[in-house]
C-alpha cells in the first residue's frame, strides 16, 4: 500500500508541546532521544513515509519553537514533504488548532499524529487516509483490547475503587493515532466544541460531539504510546529489530 500514490493531498499536524512528565524529568516527551534520535524526528519521518502527506506542521513548546525548528531544518526527507514549525498552546487541543491554522485551504485531508508514537508503519498511515478519501469525516486506527476492562468510581491515590460496571471487551478498541479528517469537518469541530478544562486529548472525540460519524481501521502494535520509561525499552528494541530485519 505504501508505494502507491494516493490523492488527495495530505497534511499531518504533530502535537508536540506536552512535556511529558510521566517519562521522569528532562527535556519534553517529543524531544526524548530514541536510539539517538529525538522522538519527534522519527514521528515526522513515519508521517512523509506516506506518499500522500505534503506538508507536516510541527506545533513546539513556545519556549522551545526555536530548536525544535533547527533541529528539523536539515532533517532529510522527500522532496513533496514540507516541514513548518508552530509554537503551540496550553492544551493539546489548543495546539491542534493551532498547528490547523498552518494548513492552507487547499490541502482537503489532515492527519493529526501523536510525537510520542514514533514507530508507526506507514502501511498505517496510508489506511487512515484512503478511508479518508473513500468519504469517511473522521478514521481512527484502532486496536482490539487484551485486558477486561473495568468502569470504577474514581478515588483518592492509593485508594481501592469501587467496581460499577464490566464493558463488554468485544466491542471496545484502543484508540491509536494518526487520526485522519475531513479537514473541514476537523476545522468545525475545533471551531464548535468549546474547550473544558484541560480540553479534548483525542480529535475524534471533538468530532463525534458534532454527531459526526468516526470510523475505525485496523490499528498496529508498533504504533504504541511512549509514555513512561518501559516504552522507552520497548521503542528500541523495534528499532533493533527493524535495522536486523529491513536495515532501517
Amino acid at each position: 500500500m505504501s508505494d502507491r500514490s494516493l490523492t488527495p493531498r495530505t497534511a499531518a499536524v504533530i502535537p508536540a508541546a506536552g512535556r511529558g512528565v510521566r517519562l521522569g524529568p528532562g527535556a519534553p516527551k517529543a524531544l526524548r532521544a530514541l536510539n539517538g534520535t529525538p522522538m519527534l524526528v522519527h514521528a515526522v519521518r513515519a508521517m512523509a513515509a506516506s506518499n500522500a502527506v505534503v506538508l507536516v506542521v510541527v506545533v513546539a513548546p513556545p519556549e522551545d519553537t526555536p530548536g525544535v525548528r533547527n533541529l528539523l531544518a536539515d532533517l532529510v526527507l522527500p522532496d513533496r514533504t514540507e516541514v513548518v514549525v508552530v509554537p503551540g498552546g496550553e492544551t493539546r487541543q489548543e495546539s491542534v488548532r493551532l498547528g490547523l491554522a498552518a494548513v492552507p485551504d487547499d490541502v482537503p485531508v489532515v492527519l493529526v499524529h501523536d510525537a510520542a508514537r514514533p514507530l508507526v508503519p506507514v502501511d498505517t498511515v496510508d489506511s487512515v487516509i484512503e478511508a479518508v478519501r473513500d468519504g469517511a469525516p473522521a478514521v481512527v486506527p484502532a486496536l482490539p483490547l487484551a485486558d477486561t476492562v473495568k468502569e470504577v468510581v474514581s478515588g483518592g491515590k492509593g485508594e481501592p475503587e469501587p467496581v460499577v460496571a464490566t464493558p463488554e471487551r468485544a466491542r471496545l478498541r484502543a484508540v491509536q493515532t494518526p487520526q485522519g479528517f475531513d479537514r473541514a469537518t476537523l476545522v468545525r469541530a475545533h471551531d464548535t466544541v468549546p474547550a473544558d478544562g484541560e480540553g479534548a486529548t483525542d480529535c475524534a472525540g471533538l468530532v463525534e460531539r458534532l454527531g459526526e460519524p468516526v470510523v475505525v481501521v485496523p490499528g498496529h502494535e508498533e504504533a504504541f504510546k511512549v509514555t513512561r520509561p518501559l516504552d522507552l525499552v520497548l521503542a528500541e528494541a523495534v528499532l533493533a529489530r527493524r535495522r536486523a530485519n529491513d536495515g532501517f
